[in-house]
């Protein structure tokens, strides 16, 4: 499996995927080692997971370096995403042993009836390249607090990353079988689903999801599904103009758009919209491009190269379909998977790029009437991650969200991720859910006990 850098195609390294035999031989391992590792104290897998949280601080550096090299994120955000990890993993520290503690919830005449909360088992988590300390640490960090064994296949695009993290964590304390790496592509994907898991977690895209659903379905494994996102924002008339556009660029650009929960879809009120074009447009033209590795860039390569594709796609059906190109609108030439930033006014829902997911840095605005016609459009779509609303009257923002159909709602803000808070989508956004309490209990299976006394 070749290792190649997206910004100008260069061979990084080659890497030996797993084939079928190499697979099974791991989850054979990972089964057998997990009674022991259930059977380490709580404080003990705490305190792996909190010398794993340091460690990543003090090798940010070196981490930052080879997620930018493989991936193309510009190295301000990958040094970002490793350093904001640490809140995620200081919520689970703190919040994995009450959330799954025994409850008594009932207690009357000699009868008692508790709530226990066992982990699954032996799970596979086959993670994203897009944010793979983020999505990773999502699953495998509870995944392991509350005592299960991991499977862990990064995405073949974030190999050399998902080995630094497997590095990190066996240097921390997580034994070598409790926590395996699975490198390799589609093949690997596949004979991991293939194995005796006790449930399996994923990211990615749609249609890879289907495809898992389809093969575990009839064996009734646990699945989760993180699926893709057409992320709808409405701008309100009383919006101040010049901070959502700001706000909303960053949203739709960070990362080069490839993210589930990117702005994709903008609604902006008639009386504000051609303000607010201009806005957007003025913001985006000064976002620089260029080589991920110099800390002023904030867009960076396509990690994928058929990506650019897609992107082409778009922009051909937009333009024929009446669109008016703001800004960008193609590939660049020379090694590299690079696109300009892309920005459209006068789209409408008969183009692809208000209803297909774009993953990359190019959006479509639209003109709307009012907030009734801006919630009928921003339910328009398969897809039901997260939406948001621009306007100082929260009662109005409230009453919009209240009636779209998505997984995480925001109001004057987009594109964030709190781990307090679930994380979830609606439609072909996916199934289960990752962070927040409930995020740490899907790696459990709640036991009942009805005791009564003789």
């Amino acid at each position: 499996m070749k290792i190649c850098n997206p910004a100008n195609g260069a061979l990084i390294t080659e890497i030996e995927a797993d084939d079928a035999a190499a697979v099974a031989a791991k989850a054979q391992r990972a089964r057998a080692a997990q009674p022991a590792w259930n059977a380490v104290p709580m404080a003990e897998r705490k305190a792996c997971i909190a010398r794993f949280r340091d460690a990543l601080a003090a090798q940010v550096d070196l981490l930052a370096e080879t997620l930018t090299a493989e991936v193309g994120k510009p190295i301000r955000q990958s040094r970002n995403e490793i350093l904001g990890v640490q809140i995620r993993l200081d919520f689970f520290l703190a919040q994995a042993e009450r959330s799954i503690a025994s409850e008594t919830v009932f207690a009357e005449q000699g009868l008692t009836e508790r709530i226990t909360h066992e982990p699954l088992g032996m799970v596979a988590n086959v993670s994203a390249w897009n944010y793979p300390y983020f999505v990773g640490s999502n699953v495998f960090v509870p995944a392991l607090l509350t005592g299960n064994t991991v499977l862990y296949k990064p995405s073949e695009y974030a190999t050399l990353t998902g080995l630094q993290i497997t590095r990190l964590l066996h240097e921390c304390g997580v034994p070598t079988d409790a926590f395996i790496v699975v490198p390799g592509g589609g093949q690997a994907g596949a004979a991991l689903a293939e194995q005796r898991i006790d449930g399996l977690f994923f990211t990615g895209s749609h249609a890879t999801g289907v495809r898992i659903a389809a093969a575990l379905g009839p064996r009734m494994v646990k699945l989760q599904l993180e699926l893709g996102g057409k992320d709808p924002t409405y701008v309100c008339e009383d919006a101040p103009v010049a901070a959502a556009a700001e706000s909303l660029a960053d949203g739709a650009m960070y990362n080069t758009g490839q993210s589930c929960c990117s702005v994709e879809r903008i609604y902006v009120h008639e009386r504000i919209h051609d303000e607010f074009v201009e806005a957007f447009v003025a913001t985006v033209a000064g976002l620089r491009m260029g080589d991920p590795m110099d800390e002023a860039t904030s867009i960076g390569p396509i990690t994928r190269a058929q990506q650019l594709d897609v992107l082409e796609s778009q922009v051909a059906d937009a333009l024929a379909r009446g669109a008016s190109l703001r800004l960008g609108g193609k590939r660049l030439p020379g090694p590299g998977n690079w696109f300009e930033p892309t920005v459209f006014s006068g789209v409408d829902h008969g183009m692809e790029l208000m209803r297909e997911e774009s993953f990359g840095p190019i959006i479509g605005i639209q003109k709307v009437s009012g907030d009734a016609q801006a919630v009928a459009l921003m339910n328009d779509t398969r897809y039901g991650l997260t939406a948001g609303v621009y306007s100082p009257d929260e009662r109005r923002a409230k009453h919009v969200l209240a009636q779209v159909q998505a997984g995480s709602l925001y109001w004057n803000c987009c594109d964030r991720v709190s781990p307090r808070l679930p994380w979830s989508g609606c439609g072909d956004s996916g199934i289960g859910l990752t962070l927040s309490t409930y995020g740490i209990q899907t790696f459990t299976r709640p036991r009942a006990w009805h005791l009564r006394s003789a």
